[in-house]
């Protein structure tokens, strides 16, 4: 039976200390370490230990370097078993001096607006190189490498037609949203809309091109 999912308020006392934040609907960390050996042996042991728990996280490894996103994907979000996971592979981190990368965490989905998604999914999926993936009662498009942003269509009915029709979201940790739709006003953007805030705000730079700052929850 899967676990119930958990929100970023719900995690947050748990993951204080650690290198991990919520990003809904996964936890994800990245992590320094003196060389490529060092992060390979902590890979593994990450791997162990993934065995041991039979869950298994997704783990990007570069020179000196060691990223970890986890999801129950069950569930479809973050629970119990990915919190457990996150705290023992801290305690990896902590045995083999790997430490916190402080590049701010976000992650990025890119939206277009249309009458009839139907239409032109395909399009974008064949130029992009893509997959489909269901979601709820709509189908994202996906990057099979896990690099490159998620598309998703927002069905506009009428179709909007005095905004632009394709913009890009960053979700940042719930925390960090203000400070960061701050720091985009500051860099000579303008608020379109902050009606859905703290969930997202609308913000254009100066040719109006939109920009999604939205949490994470």
């Amino acid at each position: 039976m899967a676990q119930s999912t958990l929100n970023s308020s719900d995690t947050a006392e748990r993951l204080d200390g650690t290198a991990f934040v919520q990003l809904s609907p996964s936890l994800f960390a990245r992590y320094k370490t003196a060389d490529f050996r060092t992060a390979t042996e902590f890979a593994q042991q990450v791997a162990a230990v993934a065995d041991e728990l039979n869950h298994h996280p997704d783990i990007s490894l570069g020179y000196g370097s060691v990223g970890f996103e986890l999801s129950s994907h069950d569930a479809g979000g973050v629970t119990e078993r990915d919190l457990q996971l996150a705290e023992r592979i801290q305690a990896i981190a902590d045995s083999v001096g790997a430490t916190a990368a402080p590049a701010p965490a976000a992650r990025y989905t890119l939206a277009i607006d249309t009458a009839a998604p139907e239409d032109i999914r395909d399009f974008w999926r064949v130029g992009m190189g893509y997959a489909e993936k269901q979601v709820g009662d709509a189908i994202e498009l996906v990057d099979p490498r896990g690099a490159a942003p998620t598309i998703w269509f927002q069905r506009m009915d009428p179709p909007r037609l005095d905004r632009n029709r394709i913009h890009v979201d960053v979700y940042v940790p719930t925390p960090d949203a203000q400070a960061r739709v701050d720091a985009v006003l500051a860099a000579a953007g303008t608020l379109v809309t902050d009606e859905y805030a703290p969930d997202w705000w609308v913000l254009a730079d100066a040719d109006g091109n939109e920009l999604c700052v939205c949490t994470a929850d």
